[in-house]
């Protein structure tokens, strides 16, 4: 376990003879390691060089013990996050076939584990059905749904069923500045030799047995030392230098020289990264890798830094929220986009099928069966559609068919039966014209009225037909400028800026006046009656409107008009003669 420890310069300067000296003292460390305890192992296992390694290092190391001391359970973890690259998907599918024969035939303790999100984490669920946006640094929604969550998810319940676990990762300082920053704060909380504690999950450890390892020597590993479970290494170097962009890899004479490998495979629709280096060096490589050119050009379709055009103008839940935007030094307070509108999802979900058809019927025979969308996905992008998004024209099917060609089957019970459909979804559209957000509102309000009809108590109908109308009634410009005078009103409340509150509230009630027919206006200014002082009162209650001032009390603001009133009830209900 006590691993002589190397400095950095030793470690750019290592030897092929150091390195093999350091692979004995490793081997003889994981047997050390492995024979301690009764704590399960759980090897992380993505297909690629470094993971390779990891797992060919520990299984050469247990391999060398007798069989009565392979008693402990070797979990080997991979997530397919359903967008992996599918050349990388095919070699990985086909690696834990082979290591579990492989297991089964070497009397080992490895037992290999294929994870999947869940279905309403997916990536085409959270973006076709949900609307999510593409993944970008400051809305990274897809690696915690995708990956994370589904191997965390396995090792708690390894950890419920053994009290401890340890983690075994081919993480490398060599990687980047960063994996290597992050790796030696990590160190400091050693608990053991060479054993991290993981702040995110209780009671893991996490072994990274070659940390400081190099790139080239990474590959002079896997390219000396044969796989014990089958696999061919050179064929995993083969597919490493078919991503590379000149297709090369040099012979490494010293640590100046660039070494074969440093491609990243990951997601073929990752808008993460600026391009698709992997894919695209694939596709220039390799004609026979041609058929991947319509994955690729979904991924650059989805890449468009200002995509506000194809996003609706209010957040996911309805709301209209504002942001200052800087432009070339221009700043402007605009509306923070929100989900893929109706018309932009479909665009992806025919786009989808589209690629996947193409593939299927002129690919190579090998990916006839391929599937970039399942139909688990379809149907739960279907069940928001219609439930959440209240679409009750029920577009899903007939994309499906007029794509395909064959009639989408729904495994989810009772999925067909509806009152509303295509007929009634065209009747409103005809009724609506171009008033998309009155579409929206009777749709919204028909489809919640449905959803409650065969409930024999139907509490919360008159929140959720509320909710419609709160994120609904107002057409696109209204509702913007509501949350600019929102916005406005805010900033002088906090500011104690009564002169500008008075403003704000006065234009407000003007905008409400100049929407009433003139007659109605004319007869409630006639029949009005003069108001009473701040702070006089009428039948014992106070006739004005307290809007929230500075931390010495409240600052009144007279009402006008009847619908002044009216309008500072409901905004202000906290502060208003019916709040009080």
């Amino acid at each position: 376990m006590n691993k002589p420890q190397q400095s950095e310069k030793q470690q750019n300067n290592r030897t092929v003879p150091e390195l093999v000296a350091d692979i004995e003292a490793l081997t003889n460390e994981i047997q050390e390691l492995y024979c301690l305890d009764a704590i399960p192992w759980v090897i992380g296992y993505s297909g690629g060089k470094d993971s390779t390694t990891v797992l060919q290092l520990v299984w050469n190391a247990i391999a060398a013990l007798p069989l009565e001391k392979r008693t402990k359970a070797i979990h080997v973890i991979t997530t397919d996050t359903l967008v992996e690259n599918p050349i990388v998907s095919a070699w990985i599918n086909n690696s834990l076939k082979q290591m579990k024969i492989a297991a089964q035939e070497q009397q080992m303790p490895v037992e290999p584990h294929l994870l999947y999100p869940e279905v309403k984490d997916t990536f085409w669920v959270c973006l076709i059905g949900k609307g999510y946006p593409a993944p970008r640094n400051r809305f990274r929604w897809c690696t915690e749904r995708l990956k994370i969550t589904p191997a965390n998810r396995f090792i708690r319940e390894m950890v419920r069923a053994s009290g401890e676990v340890i983690l075994v990762l081919g993480m490398r300082k060599a990687e980047s500045n960063k994996r290597a920053s992050v790796m030696a704060k990590h160190a400091k909380g050693r608990v053991r030799d060479r054993l991290n504690p993981r702040a995110s999950l209780i009671n893991s450890l996490i072994y990274t047995p070659i940390e400081d390892w190099r790139n080239d020597e990474v590959w002079i590993y896997l390219n000396q030392w044969p796989n014990p479970w089958g696999n061919s290494n050179k064929d995993l170097f083969t597919m490493y230098r078919g991503a590379t962009a000149d297709n090369e890899c040099p012979l490494v004479i010293d640590t100046s020289t660039p070494s074969c490998g440093d491609s990243r495979f990951g997601c073929w629709v990752c808008t993460m990264v600026n391009k698709d280096r992997s894919m695209e060096a694939m596709i220039q490589n390799d004609e026979e890798k041609e058929w991947m050119q319509p994955l690729l050009d979904i991924r650059n379709e989805l890449d468009l830094y200002d995509d506000r055009d194809r996003r609706d103008f209010r957040r996911i839940y309805g709301k209209v929220e504002l942001f200052e935007r800087n432009v070339k030094g221009e700043i402007s307070v605009e509306p923070i986009p929100g989900p893929y509108t109706k018309q932009w999802r479909e665009h992806w979900l025919r786009r989808v099928l589209e690629a996947q058809t193409k593939i299927r019927r002129s690919g190579p025979e090998e990916m006839s069966n391929i599937t970039l969308i399942t139909e688990e996905e379809l149907s739960e992008i279907r069940r928001i559609w219609l439930e959440e998004k209240h679409e009750f024209d029920d577009s899903l099917p007939h994309i499906y068919q007029q794509v395909t060609g064959e009639i989408f089957k729904d495994s989810r019970p009772g999925a067909d039966n509806r009152l509303l459909g295509s007929d009634e979804w065209q009747v409103l559209e005809e009724i609506c014209g171009d008033d998309a957000m009155h579409l929206e509102l009777m749709a919204k309000l028909l489809d919640t009225e449905r959803q409650y009809r065969t409930m024999s108590r139907r509490i919360g109908l008159n929140e959720a037909l509320e909710k419609c109308f709160n994120t609904s009634s107002r057409s696109k410009e209204e509702a913007i400028e509501n949350a600019h005078f929102k916005r406005d009103l805010k900033h002088a409340a906090s500011e104690g800026d009564v002169q500008t509150i008075q403003l704000t509230l006065k234009a407000a009630a003007t905008s409400i006046s100049s929407a009433l027919p003139e007659e109605q206006v004319k007869a409630e200014e006639s029949s009005a009656k003069p108001l009473p002082q701040t702070g006089e009162k009428v039948e014992g209650k106070e006739k004005v409107c307290k809007v929230k001032g500075n931390d010495e009390g409240l600052t009144k603001q007279e009402i006008t008009t009847p619908e002044q009133q009216t309008w500072a009830n409901r905004k202000f209900p906290a502060h208003s003669k019916e709040g009080r």
